[in-house]
């Protein structure tokens, strides 16, 4: 079946979301961390919300596109230690959902990748709650943009792998280390804390010692560091530098042109420009949007 697809607004016309009926919960992507990033539709969503469900690392500035009165929840997970676990985190979802509330549970990056959105909408649809996705700016893209550091490229990599660097439970490897080639980027979600072993896993399995790595400590935000260097010293460059999570790990021959990039923006005197990592447009966004009001109706 195709679906008929609405004529996309003239220059100076408002854009209107579709409607955000009560007792129905969106699954909104923050994006990597600067609220100018958000996407049209999910400050939309937000200036509707009468609850607001956040994880941890939120820019304040998009949680101030929620009404004031809108109730706010921090259900955030850092590195296995909970503010709520997530079958209370879906159990509030649906229990603030049947009080007739419109739920907005907002999440870093995508809620499809690494986040669990498949999970909290597996749990509100058999729950017969209405709900939706808002897909956000992954960590990874918003990185690649900040640092200029594209994750595939003609001359360098033929593909992108996302993946986690957690082992499922029980688990001594990760199987995703076994089919990596040179010609291909991975991306490493939550692998910092098994850096190491990351790197002595795509050793074993081919990968050069000289491959290059970068490890990207919060990217797009104030503090955003990138340490590049060879898959050989992984480990050992997450310890010297003392990086800290949230971070990515990006291996592959891209990293290589990141710093050829680098070096020839700093020789022409160009700064980060438009994702000066830190930077927040929210009071500019919330204008221009002008999103509908609480009581939006078609």
């Amino acid at each position: 079946m195709i679906r008929p697809v609405a004529p996309l607004p003239r220059a100076g016309q408002e854009t209107a979301a579709p409607p955000f009926p009560p007792g129905s919960v969106v699954l909104l992507g923050a994006g990597p961390g600067c609220a100018d990033l958000l996407t049209v539709r999910a400050a939309q969503r937000l200036a509707q919300a009468d609850a607001v469900l956040y994880d941890h690392l939120i820019d304040p500035e998009i949680l101030r596109l929620a009404p004031p009165s809108a109730r706010r929840v921090c259900v955030g997970k850092r590195a296995s230690r909970h503010t709520l676990p997530q079958a209370e985190i879906n159990q509030l979802m649906i229990a603030l959902a049947r009080q007739g509330l419109r739920v907005a549970r907002l999440k870093g990056g995508d809620p499809f990748m690494f986040g669990r959105g498949g999970e909290e909408m597996h749990a509100l649809l058999a729950a017969g709650i209405r709900c939706e996705a808002v897909p956000g700016v992954s960590a990874a893209l918003g990185a690649a943009a900040s640092l200029a550091l594209p994750l595939t490229h003609r001359d360098y990599a033929q593909g992108c792998r996302f993946v986690t660097g957690h082992r499922r439970e029980g688990a001594s490897a990760l199987a995703w280390t076994t089919d990596s080639g040179p010609e291909e980027t991975v991306v490493v979600y939550m692998g910092l804390g098994e850096a190491a072993n990351i790197a002595e896993q795509l050793l074993s399995h081919g990968r050069a010692p000289d491959t290059p790595v970068a490890i990207v400590e919060q990217a797009c935000m104030p503090g955003e560091r990138c340490v590049c260097g060879r898959l050989a010293e992984l480990g050992r460059l997450a310890e010297q530098y003392r990086l800290r999570a949230p971070a990515l790990l990006i291996i592959g021959g891209v990293v290589k042109l990141h710093q050829e990039l680098t070096a020839l923006r700093a020789g022409l005197g160009h700064g980060l420009g438009f994702l000066d990592p830190g930077h927040s447009a929210a009071p500019v966004v919330a204008t221009i949007l002008r999103a509908p009001s609480h009581e939006y109706t078609p």
